[in-house]
């Protein structure tokens, strides 16, 4: 039998931390269902990534799979979710990017929603700006997009690559499904998941109060 074409000690390493990771994001209710998927760079060629239709509060190891930076899978028989191309095209176009978290919060989903119009949402003035790496002033302005959902990952994937040719991200979200965020190791995606996370928060209570910008 040949050599299995990534580190097997780091694979579990890495499903491990995933499972510890997601399991928390699970309890505050952002992977409702089976939904929701979750990766991690494994090494220059491959990604461990959550398997396909997981209830996501109950993973095992065996349900974190390995896939090439095509969005294929390497020496398993599990399927990976249809939005493997979505992690994938971060790990190919920026070697700092180690971890990649799609959730499914309402808050994220309702954001989606009701800025889908517009295209994306603005966040400027909060303090907690300074959680994004590369920001160190609430005086930053953050676009974060909002793409059309679509059952077509090669076309939104191609949508999201032309978008990062033109403006520096660390998330954006899909009308009606979730919130995808990344970073360069598992710590820094989950500070971003979560800074995006309560400042969409605040833009749907100021909604709620009246308040325009």
């Amino acid at each position: 039998m040949s050599a299995l074409p990534y580190n097997v000690d780091r694979l579990q390493e890495l499903a491990r931390l995933l499972i510890a990771n997601i399991r928390e994001l699970s309890q505050l209710g952002w992977t409702p269902a089976t939904s929701s998927n979750f990766s991690h760079r494994l090494d220059d060629r491959h990604a461990a990534i959550t398997v396909s239709g997981r209830d996501k509060g109950r993973l095992v190891e065996d349900d974190i799979m390995v896939v090439d930076f095509d969005g294929q899978g390497v020496a398993t028989a599990h399927r990976p979710s249809a939005e493997t191309l979505l992690h994938t095209q971060l790990y190919r176009r920026f070697p700092e990017i180690g971890c990649v978290l799609h959730t499914h919060s309402p808050v994220q989903t309702v954001a989606s929603r009701l800025f889908a119009g517009a295209g994306h949402i603005r966040l400027e003035g909060y303090e907690l700006l300074k959680a994004f790496h590369g920001n160190h002033t609430h005086e930053a302005e953050i676009a974060v997009p909002v793409f059309a959902n679509t059952q077509d990952m090669p076309t939104l994937a191609a949508q999201v690559d032309a978008l990062l040719d033109r403006q520096s991200l660390w998330g954006y979200l899909i009308d009606g499904h979730g919130l995808y965020a990344w970073g360069r190791d598992m710590a820094e995606a989950r500070r971003h998941l979560e800074a995006f996370e309560f400042l969409f928060h605040c833009e749907l209570e100021l909604r709620k109060l009246g308040c325009r910008r």
